[in-house]
């Protein structure tokens, strides 16, 4: 590999000693504190041997059809295609494809853009095999009175609620979430508190940024929580000239805000330092916690209830060690809540953390997955991890470092055992970026007899 210093460690470095500072102050002040199991409690689950994998995947210029698309793999392993592309779908141009999610009923994925912030709806349940594109969603913006760079697109009872990553008055992180049905109608807005405009939620530290990334729930708390990233000024820019923009830099999410689920009402505002990304729920019908990483400054959050029914924010561990800036980029929490892998970008590594104490997270097991990672996607039963490449389309390495792939392990409880690997670049696919997981059990019409799939109650 070509030896390459990406610009977004000369960013994290320069943002890490005020963001740690602030984690110091912030816990100084509390002292007086697909993967499929990612996916909405409100969808039914696949539980045993999935048969795809969806990769939403980012057009790249010279490379195939340069257009975004939706790729599908096969991962069944009786199938005679066994970690084979079995069908692509292009959706035109390029969009800066990014995240999607499965409608509640399964029968529908939502897949979302940041740079135009069209978003499209996929129907996958007619032949899971081969999706099909019925719906394009332009006008996301104007509809949601602003709202830029739709992200997670998540499922509650009958509609999905979105989270933005910017704004169309300047680009920035000051952004919303916005609710749509099924069907792709427009339901409402709710812009995440500021220091200007709380919307009645209660300041627990030094921020009220506004700005948006992830959205998790636990209905039985009746809890919501988004986290915090970086508006289109910066996600979409040069970084040789972010680099050398003050403001630009002090443009990134240091904030995690709790939700009443039900209202939609923000509640508090969450100091947590460092841009965190992901959010990922406990499963366990007693496990009132959440965790989230830092990708400024690799730390590892837990945003947990305290023994007076109050949420609290509280950083729990080191990614690596943070002085090198890992860059944490994608988590995912095992479904018997024992186990948080976390991606680090810059070093191509995936890390498994012991959680049974969710306050003491113990690193127990890492491995490198290429030259660069991002998202790491776990079966429901723990035996199968996957892999994809891509950040962002001006944020990923550049020559040979710049590796595109979706990658298959096995995963025995002590070690990773690579099983499939495509070389996205080599079958002119693009960026691999994000993967949810599907089954044909889930269909039970369309259900050919070597489906492995098992369909769990919601």
């Amino acid at each position: 590999m070509m030896n390459y210093t990406h610009p977004l460690r000369a960013l994290a470095r320069a943002c890490a000693f005020a963001a740690s500072t602030l984690a110091v102050a912030s816990l100084g002040t509390e002292g007086a504190l697909a993967d499929e199991t990612c996916q909405s409690p409100y969808m039914a689950k696949i539980v045993g041997q999935e048969d795809f994998v969806y990769v939403w995947t980012l057009g790249q210029e010279g490379v195939g059809d340069e257009q975004d698309k939706l790729v599908t793999v096969d991962v069944s392993p009786k199938s005679p295609t066994y970690g084979k592309v079995v069908s692509t779908l292009s959706v035109g141009g390029r969009n800066e494809a990014h995240h999607s999610g499965f409608t509640d009923d399964r029968q529908f994925l939502w897949a979302a853009s940041l740079d135009t912030s069209k978003m499209f709806i996929f129907d996958v349940h007619t032949d899971p095999a081969k999706p099909k594109l019925i719906k394009t969603i332009t006008d996301f913006v104007a509809n949601s009175g602003g709202v830029v760079g739709p992200h997670s697109t998540y499922a509650l009872p009958g509609r999905m609620i979105i989270t933005g990553l910017s704004n169309n008055k300047d680009h920035g992180g000051r952004t919303g979430l916005v609710e749509y049905t099924n069907d792709g109608e427009y339901i409402a807005t709710h812009w995440t508190p500021t220091d200007s405009d709380l919307e009645g939620a209660l300041k627990s530290g030094k921020y009220a940024d506004g700005y948006g990334y992830d959205v998790r729930v636990l209905p039985r708390r009746n809890l919501m929580l988004t986290s915090s990233f970086t508006g289109w000024s910066n996600y979409m820019m040069d970084f040789g000239k972010m680099l050398n923009d003050p403001e630009a830099m002090k443009r990134f999410g240091n904030t995690v805000v709790q939700w009443n689920l039900h209202s939609k009402q923000p509640k508090k505002v969450f100091d947590v330092p460092g841009a965190p990304l992901e959010i990922r729920c406990a499963w366990g019908e007693n496990h009132n916690y959440c965790f989230t990483s830092t990708a400024l400054t690799s730390k590892i959050w837990l945003i947990y209830e305290d023994d007076q029914g109050e949420w609290q924010a509280k950083e729990v561990a080191d990614v690596g060690d943070p002085s090198k800036v890992p860059l944490p980029v994608d988590i995912s929490i095992s479904s018997d809540d024992r186990m948080l892998w976390v991606n680090t970008f810059m070093d191509g590594k995936t890390r498994a953390f012991d959680i049974t104490d969710p306050f003491k997270p113990k690193p127990v097991y890492e491995q490198k997955i290429g030259a660069q990672v991002n998202m790491v996607s776990s079966s429901w039963d723990g035996k199968r991890l996957y892999y994809t490449s891509s950040l962002l389309a001006n944020w990923d390495k550049k020559g040979a470092d710049n590796e595109q792939f979706l990658k298959g392990y096995a995963w025995d409880g002590k070690q990773l055992t690579q099983k499939f690997a495509i070389d996205f670049t080599r079958e002119k696919l693009g960026r691999a970026h994000q993967m949810v997981f599907n089954a044909y059990s889930l269909y039970s019409a369309n259900k050919p007899d070597n489906a492995e799939g098992v369909l769990a109650k919601k």
